[in-house]
């Protein structure tokens, strides 16, 4: 139940207390007396669309707060998924500010976004107003109202098809994503072997072949010079009379002698030896090299011929051989996951196909509860018109099956309805008379305010058209559903004003050439001189005494149904 109303600077209001009661809460005043921006106030608090202009002029920032207290139905986990705990008494404040620049929202003191506050306000608050009676008369929206109107099991079906239908959708996209590539992507197939095999021929197995080929290729090519420089060197060591071998002999055997007068020479003959055999063995590496060196012409070509391989490879995939292979693991993986999208394809059209038989018989179990529901609810909703003085009208909720899926299933629900008979049913946006649509959309509000756990209900002037019996009777439907719901109305009509439970008088005065709006609750006196001036604009003795009738009346009618 909404308790209380706080708003600060926002629009004509400068600051504004209300306090709201349980039961039927009434709210008159003049037409442009400011009526319609408490309740815009109350929508903006939780979750409508919030501008700058909207804060007074001259001020920073507009505050608006909302005191509800939350019933047992109420789902706490909304509030503890959010961080957000419950006082004792199971207060809820909401509270909104308006910047220049954003918005802030709270909850009992916890910042929370919009999108939060919407959710919760599905369990708290229902306002219905003169865009929202536009909305509801429109076709497209009577699904999901419908929808609205299912209990639990009914809502499980329709998660169950919003599943499927998403798995569906889905699959096909991903369907149809490998399915353009693919089919642009032969080419590409055709010249990924081409390369894969170019490369895997070459049999590259070793990263440094490349420069171990040129260097061979040097070899084999200065093979006669590198013979004659090799052996000539083993000659001017070794082989050759008075070669560096013979004279390092001579001086290591002059310094043997010489040490036996001097021992220290003896370390000098000791080096000029170790010299000796170095060389030695350097020599005979050398006359090794020189007489094993053969020009073999084959081994030459071949090596050209890998050469030539390699260096058409490098330029095509590569600086190096590293790069080479490298180049070839990234076409193996693309090739790969070519071929992986021609298997996810194959795999993915098998889903589709289950995923369509299922959405389709998940659509069917779902159109046959709609039309369950429909019967229901159009009985309920023909059960209140008759109440409002609709005798002769007929109602219907008509289910039509649609030719593709859709994110609703495979129906489209539209309210239709008559008022003459022998005239056929039509669609509620053909129906001319304001004053039938007002009486439509109050049948329809109590029907699924009686079904759903909103404790508060707000119309904002859903008297529009309608007088004399048809007042009667919408007063009498709005004080039945109060005995249930906390009500707030804005009215026009004095016989539904007649049956508040509080009454409360809406006025725009002006202060210190500011306009200001302000709200009072009215006693019994200021009561009747209200109802008095909503049925004659005057307060003469007649209109008082007529007032006081329908005040009496109203409280007849409310004792007696309390009684029932």
């Amino acid at each position: 139940m909404l308790k209380s109303l706080s708003i600060t600077n926002f629009a004509l209001i400068d600051t504004l207390e209300v306090e709201f009661n349980r039961g039927l809460n009434i709210l008159t005043g003049e037409t442009g007396a400011g009526k319609s921006i408490i309740i815009n106030a109350i929508d903006i608090a939780l979750g409508a669309r919030a501008s700058k202009e909207q804060i007074k002029t001259g001020k920073d920032k507009a505050v608006i707060e909302l005191n509800f207290q939350i019933s047992d139905a109420f789902p706490i986990d909304l509030l503890e998924d959010n961080g957000i705990d419950v006082e004792e008494d199971n207060i809820l404040l909401i509270s909104r500010e308006i910047l220049p620049n954003n918005t802030r929202s709270r909850i009992n003191g916890v910042m929370v976004t919009q999108g939060v506050i919407q959710e919760i306000r599905k369990n708290l608050l229902d306002i219905h107003s003169q865009h929202q009676t536009y909305t509801y008369i429109q076709p497209k929206t009577h699904t999901d109202l419908l929808d609205n109107y299912g209990n639990a099991s009914h809502k499980t079906l329709i998660n169950k098809y919003k599943s499927l239908y998403a798995d569906l959708n889905k699959a096909k996209k991903e369907f149809d994503e490998l399915s353009s590539r693919n089919s642009s992507i032969e080419q590409r197939i055709d010249f990924l072997k081409f390369q894969i095999d170019e490369i895997e021929n070459a049999q590259i197995t070793d990263i440094n072949e490349y420069e171990e080929l040129i260097e061979e290729r040097s070899v084999m090519i200065n093979a006669e010079t590198l013979k004659e420089l090799t052996y000539s060197s083993y000659s001017n060591l070794y082989g050759d009379e008075g070669s560096i071998l013979d004279v390092l002999g001579i001086i290591e055997n002059r310094l043997i002698k010489a040490s036996g007068y001097d021992k220290k020479l003896s370390e000098l003959a000791e080096i000029i030896a170790s010299s000796s055999a170095s060389l030695k063995e350097a020599s005979t590496e050398l006359r090794n090299y020189s007489e094993n060196l053969d020009i073999d012409e084959q081994k030459l070509i071949e090596t050209e011929e890998r050469i030539s391989l390699l260096d058409k490879i490098k330029r095509k995939q590569g600086i190096t051989l590293q790069d080479v292979l490298e180049t070839l693991e990234k076409y193996r993986l693309e090739l790969n996951d070519i071929n992986f999208s021609s298997e996810r394809l194959v795999e993915l059209e098998l889903q589709i196909k289950k995923f369509e038989k299922d959405l389709n018989e998940a659509s069917k179990e779902l159109s046959s509860s709609r039309k369950s529901l429909a019967e229901s609810l159009s009985g309920l909703i023909l059960k209140e018109l008759v109440k409002l003085e609709m005798p002769k009208v007929k109602f219907s909720v008509n289910i039509r099956e649609t030719s593709e899926f859709t994110t609703k299933g495979r129906d489209e629900a539209e309210f239709l309805m008559t008022t003459n008979p022998g005239e056929p049913l039509k669609p509620l946006a053909k129906i001319a008379s304001g004053g039938e649509i007002a009486r439509v959309m109050l049948a329809i509000k109590t029907v699924f305010a009686k079904a759903d756990n909103v404790d508060t209900v707000i119309f904002d002037e859903i008297d529009t058209g309608i007088s004399g019996k048809a007042s009667q009777a919408v007063a009498e439907e709005l004080a039945n559903l109060s005995m249930h719901h906390q009500v707030l109305c804005i009215t026009h009509q004095p016989i539904i004003a007649a049956m508040a439970d509080r009454h409360f008088y809406i006025a725009k005065t002006a202060k210190n050439e500011q306009t200001e709006v302000t709200v009072t609750p009215l006693e019994k006196e200021q009561r009747t001189r209200a109802v008095s001036n909503l049925a004659s604009g005057d307060c003469s003795d007649d209109s008082m005494n007529f007032a006081l009738k329908l005040i009496e009346q109203g409280n007849v009618y409310k004792k007696a149904f309390l009684k029932v």
